[in-house]
């Protein structure tokens, strides 16, 4: 096709929306612009405070599953090795999955672990909270 062809053509944006002109004779009102009210009473907002967290009983078990265990120390193996700060001191470890290991095994990692519950809810969990199964210390070398 010509170049000639392409202008012919209907693209389908006949009746584009025109933009809405301005009278003559109507000023705008620009110097409202700060916020002054017109006339009417002051709106009255609520000062809510905020309610101090119900430390309500868990419904989910204090053990952190292997797939939590995997995205965490996955998780925070990436941050270290993009340069966050290492939260144990260090004994000659370069790979950050066994950082990540140390830190866990330490209770030194901070995040935060939000277990959704069937109704909709979700409990938050600290990874400091949380039970890891000894299992996993015989594949690291741990205690």
């Amino acid at each position: 096709m010509a170049d000639e062809d392409y202008n012919d053509m209907d693209m389908g944006y006949e009746d584009e929306p025109l933009e809405p002109e301005i009278e003559e004779g109507v000023e705008e009102d620009v110097e409202k612009d700060d916020n002054e009210e017109i006339g009417g009473e002051a709106i009255e907002t609520e000062d809510k405070e905020e309610e101090p967290s119900k430390e309500r009983p868990r419904k989910t078990s204090k053990y952190m599953t292997k797939y939590e265990r995997a995205r965490i120390l996955g998780t925070r193996a990436l941050q270290i090795s993009m340069n966050a700060p290492v939260m144990v001191e260090l004994e000659g470890e370069t790979d950050p999955l066994e950082i990540a290991m140390k830190e866990l095994r330490e209770r030194k990692i901070p995040f935060t672990i939000r277990r959704y519950l069937p109704d909709g809810s979700y409990e938050d969990w600290g990874v400091d909270e949380l039970i890891v199964e000894d299992s996993w210390k015989r594949q690291v070398g741990g205690d």
